[in-house]
């Protein structure tokens, strides 16, 4: 009778494991999600991306834990879905000037506004004589790979730029460092102390510290050791973060695997790619950099793809927002990465918003966006044929 009973129940557990895997849907490829660490961390630095992941994606700032009392967002994961790029919904303002001087704005609340409010207070406005421009929240994947490609290879990427016969130059973005941030090693300083940014839509940001430190106090209002000035009282008051937490966020952010191209040996995703160096394009989305020296396995000493130079370019007149940071102009742009292109859509609802603000609905509007520098591309871009076009998306949807 024991027996029986027995197989009966291995017999049950059999057919719900069965029915289960059919009802169920399977688990998505690693190279359909943006989300996820490098390969090879050892249990330390496991845990540690644990314990950022949490804070960066399921951490809801209130009252009681230093939110605002103005601000843009309650989370940061609000602003980054899946670690992907943001909706328009999720727009940021930011304002300012329209020369290299420095922002005059800072004791108006400059450069971002806070758009949101506790209850009993009110929002921020833009201050009159101010410039402003819209951001939409960029992916965040990858950032650990772009912070360590060194300041040497983006100036060799410039000076091969001053032989191009498309008319591409571009250039970094200089800046002057915060007081708490350290220059990395082998940092070269130009002569008057600014220091090679390469994060931020304009490259306005030095490293992932800058950037977490500032998005926590611009976007949320949360205080720091970093930058105690709350953005109400312009005033320094107590932390209210643990250093260790920031320091958590950053490894987070410094550990994020890179996007993986899907199907790369495709027959229209080779010709697409063709395409995609034929007319141009590469000159400002190089497709292959490397890192330099990293604790971490994963990020020492490799090559990978993610189609940027990191250098500012001019993009034309219909892309000059009239806004500046650092030294870039008014109409010069960060090469976006393109890795990951592909799957923006699963964090923007289903639909593209792409280019700084979101205004480009497809592939095709953000490439028709491009003036400037990448003029001569673009024009080649729209004299292919249909099939052409259909390929060279197809490669950059694969990223």
């Amino acid at each position: 009778m024991k027996k029986t009973n027995t197989l009966i129940i291995i017999l049950a557990g059999i057919l719900c494991s069965v029915a289960c895997q059919k009802i169920l849907p399977a688990a998505p490829e690693d190279h359909d999600l943006l989300d996820g660490s490098v390969q090879g961390l050892n249990n330390e630095q496991a845990a540690r991306f644990g314990r950022g992941d949490l804070t960066f994606n399921n951490k809801i700032f209130t009252s009681e834990t230093g939110l605002g009392p103005i601000f843009v967002a309650t989370s940061c994961g609000s602003c980054h879905p899946g670690d992907g790029k943001g909706h328009p919904f999720t727009s940021l303002t930011r304002f300012g000037q329209t020369d290299d001087t420095g922002n005059k704005f800072h004791t108006q609340g400059g450069p971002q506004l806070q758009n949101r409010a506790l209850p009993g207070y009110q929002p921020e406005t833009i201050p009159p004589g101010a410039t402003f421009s819209t951001f939409t929240p960029p992916m965040v994947t990858g950032l650990g790979f772009l912070d360590l490609v060194s300041d040497a290879d983006i100036l060799a990427m410039a000076k091969k730029n001053e032989n191009n016969i498309d008319g591409i130059r571009g250039q970094p973005n200089w800046i002057t460092l915060p007081s708490y941030i350290k220059p990395k090693e082998n940092a070269i300083a130009r002569y008057d102390g600014k220091y090679i940014a390469r994060f931020g839509l304009k490259a306005s940001v030095y490293d992932l510290l800058h950037q977490t430190v500032e998005a926590l106090n611009q976007d949320i209002g949360i205080t720091s050791i970093y930058n105690p000035i709350d953005q109400w009282s312009g005033q320094p008051i107590e932390p209210e973060i643990l250093a260790s937490e920031v320091h958590n966020l950053v490894f987070y952010l410094q550990t994020l695997k890179a996007p993986i191209q899907r199907n790369p040996e495709n027959h229209t995703i080779k010709a697409g790619k063709s395409l995609f160096k034929s007319i141009g394009c590469e000159g400002c989305h190089r497709e292959t950099l490397k890192t330099g020296t990293s604790l971490i396995t994963a990020l020492n000493k490799v090559e990978f793809h993610p189609y940027t130079d990191l250098l500012v370019h001019d993009m034309g007149s219909e892309l000059d927002d009239k806004y500046t940071e650092g030294t870039a102009k008014t109409s010069e742009w960060r090469t976006a990465p393109l890795w990951g292109l592909g799957l923006v859509k699963n964090s923007q609802g289903g639909k593209y918003f792409l280019m700084h603000d979101g205004r480009a609905k497809s592939i095709e509007e953000a490439i028709l966006l491009h003036g400037g520098e990448a003029k001569v591309s673009r024009d080649r871009y729209k004299e292919l044929p249909n099939e052409d076009k259909s390929q060279l998306t197809a490669f950059l949807e694969s990223l």
